[in-house]
C-alpha cells in the first residue's frame, strides 16, 4: 500500500503573502478553459456565425469572468445549502467565511448556468447554445480542481482492500488502512475521460442542447461511480438507498441531461443565422 506524501499546501511563500497549490489549480482550470474556449470558435455552428452576431475571443473574457463569479458564489452556497443548512441558518455570517473551506461542485454550475443566462440575454443568443460552448472547456478544470484535493490530502476514499496497489494510507483521515485514492479516480472519470469523450462529439455539428445534455449525463453518470468509492462528508453518511450526498444532487442531473439531449434530438436543425 501507498502512503499520501505530506505536501506543503503553500506553493510558495513571499513574505506574509502565501500562494497555495489549491489557487493555483483553480487558476489552471480558468487558464485551460480560456486555452480550449478559443479552439471552441473553431467549431460549428459557431465557426459559421457572421456579422455582429460572430462569436469572439472577447466572449471568451465575458464568459469566464462571469464563470469565475457564478463558481465562487454558486458553489459557496450550495454547500451552505445542500450540506449545512442548519449550520449555516443558524450563522448565516459564515457564510462569507470561504476561507474556512466548503465548496459545492453543484452549487458552482448552478451559479454558472445563472450567470450565463446574463451573458446570453446581453448578447441576445440562444442560452442553450451558450451552455453548448462552455460545457466541453470544463471537464479539464474539474480535473484541475481534483489535483488540488490531492495535494491536499482531503477527500479521501473509502476504506480499500489491503492488497489493492494503489490503496492509499491518508494520514489526515486518523486512520492507518489503506483507502481509494478517489482524487484521483474522480481526476480520471469527470476530468480527462469526460472531456475526451465530450470533446470529440462536440466536435460535429450537433443540434441545440445536445453538448449541453451530454456534458449533464456525462458528469453526473461519472460522479456517481466514483462516489462509491469515496468517503460520504463524516457530518452527512450515507443518506437514504444507500447513497451519499454526492449521488443523490448526481440523480437530478442524469435525469435533466438525459431529458435535455433527447429533446434536443428530436429538434429540427437550423443552420446559424448571420446577422448584418
Amino acid at each position: 500500500m501507498l502512503i499520501h506524501p505530506h505536501i506543503n499546501p503553500v506553493a510558495l511563500q513571499l513574505g506574509p503573502l502565501a500562494i497555495h497549490w489549491y489557487g493555483l489549480t483553480y487558476l489552471a482550470a480558468f487558464g485551460l478553459f480560456f486555452f480550449l474556449a478559443t479552439r471552441r470558435l473553431r467549431h460549428e455552428p459557431y465557426a459559421s456565425i457572421t456579422g455582429p452576431g460572430a462569436w469572439s475571443r472577447q466572449d471568451i473574457e465575458d464568459m469566464l469572468f462571469l464563470g469565475v463569479m457564478g463558481v465562487v458564489i454558486g458553489g459557496r452556497l450550495g454547500y451552505c445549502l445542500f450540506y449545512k443548512p442548519g449550520y449555516y441558518l443558524a450563522h448565516p455570517l459564515e457564510i462569507l467565511a470561504v476561507w474556512q473551506g466548503g465548496m459545492s461542485f453543484h452549487g458552482g454550475m448552478l451559479g454558472v448556468l445563472v450567470s450565463q443566462v446574463w451573458f446570453a440575454r446581453s448578447r441576445q443568443r440562444p442560452w442553450l447554445q451558450v451552455m453548448d460552448f462552455i460545457a466541453p472547456c470544463v471537464p479539464t478544470g474539474l480535473a484541475a480542481g481534483r489535483v488540488g484535493n490531492f495535494i491536499n490530502g482531503e477527500l479521501w476514499g473509502r476504506f480499500s482492500d489491503p492488497a489493492l496497489p494503489w490503496g492509499m494510507v491518508f494520514p489526515g483521515s486518523g486512520s492507518t488502512l489503506p483507502r481509494h485514492p478517489s482524487q484521483i479516480y474522480q481526476f480520471l472519470l469527470e476530468g480527462l475521460l469526460l472531456f475526451v469523450l465530450l470533446w470529440l462529439y462536440a466536435r460535429k455539428p450537433r443540434k441545440m442542447g445536445q453538448v449541453s445534455g451530454a456534458f449533464l449525463l456525462g458528469y453526473g453518470v461519472f460522479r456517481f461511480i466514483a462516489e462509491f468509492f469515496r468517503e460520504p462528508d463524516d457530518f452527512l453518511g450515507i443518506l437514504a438507498l444507500g447513497m451519499s450526498m454526492g449521488q443523490w444532487l448526481c440523480v437530478p442531473m442524469i435525469v435533466a441531461g438525459a431529458g435535455l439531449w433527447w429533446w434536443a434530438s428530436r429538434q429540427v436543425a437550423s443552420a446559424p443565422a448571420a446577422r448584418a
